[in-house]
């Protein structure tokens, strides 16, 4: 199977009847997929998934990565479209979590039953909902506190039992996935995304430049992936090695790259791998691909992610 993720907004074809904002939600779920092709290809990273291995999770592989991303796409349109022009509320949230669970049911069946993308079905999905709401208004911190005004209402149908995350959550008393969406996406809108823009202004590849935003994520995130494979002292580890990246200098440099290998290898003793981060990260490209910084180049979009599994 042969996939490459669209870099411009999908023509439209007239026998379809497709309106301008059906061709916003295609281009929205296309960025969406894009930035979970982009962090699972993103190499090296600490305990994940990459193009060197499997990190730290052995059901795992690049390839189920990008197929699990590929899978997701219909569930982003239809979030995208139903989220058109609405403003936050209990029905919008009732339907964008039914188009999450459906989505997961299909990330599922292409992966053949590996959870590789459920923490981003709700990062992504809610993200790529909020920027549909209102494109008149499209900075990273609108469209996250978009994001967070509809996932403050309850969802009536959460499944039982909680998944890893919110296990871990409520175990060691972190906010989580669910609190960081309600929180408006701090992580991302304040740490990742200004982490990403400022290593470009400073001179980074874009390789590198990804991989310091992911770190300054795991310095500061309570990462629920850690603590769940590896409690505290796996949360604890992740984010001292993250900050130890960061003062050699980040990526960029030979000590912050030995540095990076150091946190590695750290998370592999542990078998804990930074997933909610690395879904932060996910979010943090999503928002610069569709709010390029104003005046800079958008570096980004010299890519052609093309692959075959």
């Amino acid at each position: 199977m042969a996939f490459a993720v669209r870099h411009d907004p999908v023509p439209c074809v007239a026998e379809t009847g497709c309106d301008p904002g059906a061709r916003r939600a295609q281009s929205l779920a296309d960025v969406a997929v894009w930035a979970l092709c982009a962090e699972a290809t993103l190499t090296p990273k600490p305990a994940l998934v990459d193009g060197r291995g499997s990190g730290a999770h052995r059901d795992l592989t690049l390839a189920l990565l990008l197929r699990s991303a590929c899978s997701l796409r219909p569930a982003f349109v239809a979030m995208a479209e139903t989220a058109r022009q609405r403003h936050p509320d209990p029905a919008l949230r009732m339907a964008l979590a039914a188009i999450g669970r459906d989505g997961e049911r299909a990330m599922m069946a292409a992966t053949g039953g590996s959870n590789a993308h459920r923490g981003a079905i709700w990062v992504l999905g809610l993200l790529t909902a909020a920027a549909a709401m209102d494109p008149a208004v499209m900075d990273p911190s609108a469209i996250a506190a978009r994001a967070a005004a509809v996932a403050r209402h309850p969802d009536r149908f959460i499944p039982a039992p909680p998944s890893h995350g919110q296990a871990a959550a409520a175990r060691f008393g972190v906010t989580g996935a669910r609190g960081e969406a309600q929180a408006g996406f701090p992580h991302v809108v304040a740490v990742g995304l200004p982490a990403l823009r400022h290593s470009r202004a400073a001179g980074a590849t874009e390789t590198q430049a990804r991989l310091d935003a992911l770190m300054a994520i795991m310095a500061r995130l309570d990462d629920t992936c850690l603590l769940h494979r590896g409690g505290m002292a796996a949360l604890q580890a992740g984010q001292r090695g993250a900050v130890a990246v960061l003062a050699a200098g980040g990526a960029a440099t030979a000590a912050g790259r030995a540095a990076l290998e150091a946190l590695h290898q750290a998370l592999m003793a542990l078998n804990a791998s930074p997933g909610g981060a690395a879904d932060m990260l996910a979010a943090a490209l999503f928002l610069d691909r569709i709010v390029p910084l104003a005046g800079a180049p958008d570096r980004s979009q010299t890519e052609d992610f093309s692959w075959k599994y």
